[in-house]
């Protein structure tokens, strides 16, 4: 009798059904492999928009020059960077010198707790940057690797040469002598002011009309902050010293995300700046229309017409300036002004003084301060001094650098907004003793 075999006999419906299992199993590890690697492509892609393609990203555009995310992102943490070092400064000031500084302190906690306005910020600045980049290039304006290094080296108190002492000497300011004719209208051996200071009249009364409103554009601060982490007691004279405190400012910010690259650029930025400036500033002149006055401050116009009748009928406009002028400054020394510019006097002190002929007492003048009296002395193109000079130069260069602005083509993109980097919050190293 024949043996059966011990294995069982596969029906056709136990093949399909295993068939049917095989698929399954295949479609759930095709499916499972497909989520894995959705899920992967996914955070792979999450990744490289945001540190790869999101930085590419323009946050502004300048007569077609971009600026990118990462840039104006680092600028910005850089800028956080120097607010940090400018608070531990303050601090240290505050708690070893027993200095006031809770002003300075509360202002760099406001930006720094502001990203939107600390991002504005940044963003404008480079803006302006641009602009004067592409200016300077089209006026073939440019620095060489020399000059940066220069720049640097200087900027950590390191002279190859020795340190270069100041060369700027004050301006000689010669001031005319009376002429027969001012000498009818001011029957005086006193000599007028010397130079003109940025308080016209020596006076400390503040309510006066000679003191100085600011009706010209302040200066803008150096619109680049060039981070120095170096040390500010420790001076490098040495090559070596010099290197050495370059590498830790390079390492620092380093930590912070802030390039090399980006540190050299601020550098040689400001090179160039200072080339354009010159540039655009060349036909400054050295000298400006002044006045010689004398005025009499009263507090009503009733006042002044008194005072101005006893002038017309003869009166010494010196006497009746010392027994009735308001000005404390001024008054006792007969209502001399001295010499002064365009812009050391309020509007309506300043249109009436330089409109009137010299020798001429003008009719009543009414400013902020009260009734004025105004007789001119004398008027001249004068030298300007050194710091009203430099003053000048970058008032043109900011009037220059707006227009500029008006005219580009500019374009900003609001998805800056929600990218304002929030660190570094506090700094990795503790500030230099």
């Amino acid at each position: 009798m024949a043996k059966q075999s011990s294995t069982p006999r596969l029906t056709k419906k136990h093949i399909a059904r295993q068939e049917r299992e095989t698929r399954q199993s295949r479609i759930i590890t095709a499916v499972a492999v497909t989520g894995i690697v959705v899920v992967l492509f996914l955070l792979g892609y999450g990744y490289l928009k945001l540190n790869v393609l999101q930085l590419r990203e323009p946050v502004a555009e300048v007569n077609g020059d971009v600026i990118t995310t990462g840039q104006w992102q680092e600028r910005v943490r850089l800028e956080r960077v120097r607010q940090l070092n400018l608070y531990q400064t303050y601090s240290f000031y505050q708690q070893n010198f027993g200095m006031d500084t809770s002003q300075q302190l509360q202002e760099i906690e406001f930006t720094l707790g502001s990203p939107a306005l600390l991002g504005q910020q940044v963003l404008d600045m480079m803006i302006d940057e641009r602009i004067i980049l592409q200016e300077a290039e089209k006026r073939g304006i440019t620095v060489s690797a020399d000059e940066v290094e220069k720049s640097i080296q200087e900027a950590y108190g390191f002279f190859p040469n020795g340190t270069p002492s100041p060369t700027i000497t004050p301006t000689d300011v010669s001031y005319p002598t009376l002429s027969a004719e001012q000498l009818t209208v001011y029957p005086s051996t006193a000599t007028p002011t010397a130079a003109p200071t940025s308080t016209v009249a020596p006076t400390s009364t503040p309510d006066l009309s000679v003191t100085p409103t600011a009706t010209f554009t302040a200066a803008p601060p150096t619109p680049t902050f060039v981070p120095e982490l170096a040390t500010a007691t420790a001076t490098p004279f040495t090559i070596d010293g010099f290197n050495t405190q370059y590498e830790k400012t390079v390492v620092n910010l380093k930590a912070y995300d802030i390039s090399e690259e980006t540190l050299r650029s601020l550098y040689e930025f400001q090179l160039i700046r200072e080339k354009l400036l010159k540039d655009i500033t060349a036909g400054t002149p050295h000298t400006e229309e002044q006045v010689w006055a004398r005025h009499i401050l009263l507090d009503n116009e009733a006042n002044a017409k008194a005072a101005l009748f006893l002038i017309n009928q003869g009166v010494d406009f010196a006497k009746v300036a010392k027994e009735f002028s308001k000005d404390t400054g001024s008054g006792p020394n007969g209502g001399d002004l001295g010499w002064f510019g365009k812009g050391s006097m309020v509007a309506e002190f300043e249109q009436a003084a330089f409109s009137q002929n010299i020798g001429e007492v003008g009719d009543i003048v009414r400013s902020q301060f009260g009734y004025h009296i105004i007789q001119v002395l004398d008027k001249q193109d004068l030298p300007i001094i050194d710091s009203t000079y430099q003053q000048n130069l970058e008032t043109a260069f900011s009037d220059w650098l707006t227009k500029a602005r008006e005219t580009a083509t500019l374009t900003t993109f609001d998805a800056w907004k929600d990218r304002v980097p929030t660190g570094p919050a506090v700094l990795n190293t503790p500030i230099p003793e």
